[in-house]
């Protein structure tokens, strides 16, 4: 198209047409969700039968986990295949997975994004080692994630000796993204958003494709109101724009200059509020794991309980560089279903830039969550109990920190503890294993953690383990466990331990 046009999200819908290989930004919670758009060609393929064999690409998890961002596209015919980082959000889309109906793909978050990125840029596809020995090396699974995945979508290829993937190039056909304002020139702000994401690299690569970019806004303006400095997506790459004036900021709905970077930062709100009903495993591991962190350096922070750690820092008033693959720094990580918000961030980036420090190697130390780990120190996040999750940013983040410390209840599913004078009671076990003898798809390395002498531990509410050479050591002890009864026994393997046996974590007395 010559110049932008403004149309209904409905006719925006009609341009997409049957094959396209189509990429979503967004990353849950609503964050740059382009709702309007997808609820749209959801809509058309219910009464029109098209889109139809539709291949989606998406760097971050999109949806409420029910109705909400792909949710809307999770139908048989409407898509052909999936590559994407993160599936949680999306049970539909996990269903259809799950019955052979779709070509199911995970690769990392960064991966996709540079790819993406490198593939707009006329590159033979992206070069990296960010991949190497989990499940997306072409060596092992490459990413497929069910039968229906049978086509490579990547190479193992060696250069001066050391082995790295090739991530073949993607021809991106339509690129939906979402901002807050579009000038009557298609120039498009991302100011009152959560982040930017990569709205700019989606686009780039759709039109150098000579594809078709669409971009839902909030709001329209006259040309001119925007500054440059404000626009971050030039309108020379926008073909279309769908005017959406109800467009929420988040799933939560009221605008929060916090939440956009817009408001100047402060103290007050990172600290959590206490509750009445103490989550112990949550605490006892934030408490804990915060041990491990150095002032000054660059952390990051994912999903789920190792934001605690961040918690804890803040109330000691610990300086550090607090990230967030979405392109954050500093500020309050919101939690649940809004994780990829911040509050009263100091500074923001785009993801893929952030994606390239972390690939380079720029963490001191990442504190990560896991589903499960086994006796080779090799941990899952991607694939649980047959359920496709992805690695998200796990895999870039892992493989570029110089130290990880692991985040995670010992047992799952009815585990419940209290602290009571610096010491643990088991109040009834969990019926659900996460330490295991073998896990069901390798999204972590140990072995390769310690070939390339990456420092790791594995921090849980009953004990703390170390990864080394020879094996996985039970270094710590919660005080008020049975060290044969409440963790041996209750492993899938038998871990070492150290000269005159575990010593006691010593956070309790602090609880």
């Amino acid at each position: 198209m010559s110049q932008v046009k403004f149309m209904s999200a409905d006719e925006a819908a009609a341009l997409i047409p049957d094959y396209a290989t189509v990429a979503i930004t967004g990353a849950g919670g609503g964050l740059l969700e382009p709702e309007e758009l997808l609820a749209a060609i959801e809509r058309r393929f219910l009464s029109a039968g098209s889109p139809r064999g539709l291949t989606l690409v998406h760097a971050q998890g999109l949806g409420d986990g029910k109705d909400r961002g792909l949710n809307h596209l999770a139908h048989q015919h409407l898509v052909k295949r999936v590559i994407g980082a993160h599936w949680s959000w999306s049970p539909r889309m996990q269903a259809l997975a799950a019955a052979e109906k779709i070509e199911a793909y995970a690769l990392p978050g960064g991966v996709i994004q540079h790819l993406v990125r490198d593939s707009g840029a006329g590159r033979p596809g992206l070069l990296t080692h960010i991949g190497l020995d989990t499940f997306v090396d072409p060596r092992r699974e490459g990413g497929r994630m069910n039968a229906a995945a049978r086509q490579p979508i990547s190479e193992l290829i060696s250069l001066d000796g050391q082995d790295y993937i090739r991530y073949f190039p993607l021809k991106i056909d339509v690129a939906i993204l979402r901002g807050s304002y579009a000038d009557e020139r298609g120039n498009v702000s991302f100011q009152e958003e959560g982040a930017e994401l990569d709205g700019l690299v989606l686009a780039t690569a759709a039109h150098n494709n000579g594809g078709c970019v669409l971009v839902q806004v909030r709001e329209r303006v006259a040309a001119g109101e925007l500054t440059a400095r404000s626009a971050r997506l030039p309108g020379a790459l926008v073909d279309v724009v769908v005017v959406s004036p109800q467009q929420p900021q988040s799933y939560q709905g009221a605008f929060d200059a916090g939440l956009a970077g817009s408001a100047k930062r402060g103290d007050a709100d990172r600290l959590a509020a206490e509750t009445a009903n103490v989550d112990w495993v949550r605490k006892i591991v934030g408490a804990r794991a915060f041990e491990e962190l150095s002032g000054g350096g660059i952390a990051s922070f994912g999903f789920g309980m190792p934001d605690e750690v961040a918690t804890v820092a803040a109330r000691h008033g610990v300086q550090l560089w607090q990230t967030v693959d979405h392109g954050h720094y500093g500020g309050q990580s919101l939690q649940g279903p809004l994780f990829g918000f911040v509050r009263g961030g100091e500074a923001l980036i785009d993801s893929p830039s952030q994606f390239d420090l972390y690939s380079g190697g720029a963490i001191d130390t990442a504190f990560l969550g896991f589903g499960e780990f086994d006796a080779q120190g090799d941990v899952n996040v991607s694939l649980l109990g047959g359920k496709i999750i992805g690695p998200g940013g796990f895999i870039d983040i892992t493989q570029g920190s110089k130290k990880i410390v692991f985040c995670g209840a010992f047992e799952g599913r009815g585990s419940k503890v209290a602290a009571e004078g610096g010491r643990l009671q088991l109040l009834s076990a969990g019926a659900l294993p996460k330490l295991v003898q073998q896990v069901q798809q390798v999204s972590f390395s140990g072995a390769r953690a310690i070939r390339t002498g990456q420092e790791v531990l594995f921090v849980c509410e009953r004990a703390v383990f170390r990864l080394t050479a020879e094996g996985v050591v039970l270094e710590e002890i919660a005080p008020g466990i049975d060290l044969q009864a409440d963790v041996l026994d209750r492993m899938g393997f038998t871990p070492l331990l150290p000269p005159g046996g575990p010593r006691p974590i010593t956070c309790f007395a602090l609880l």
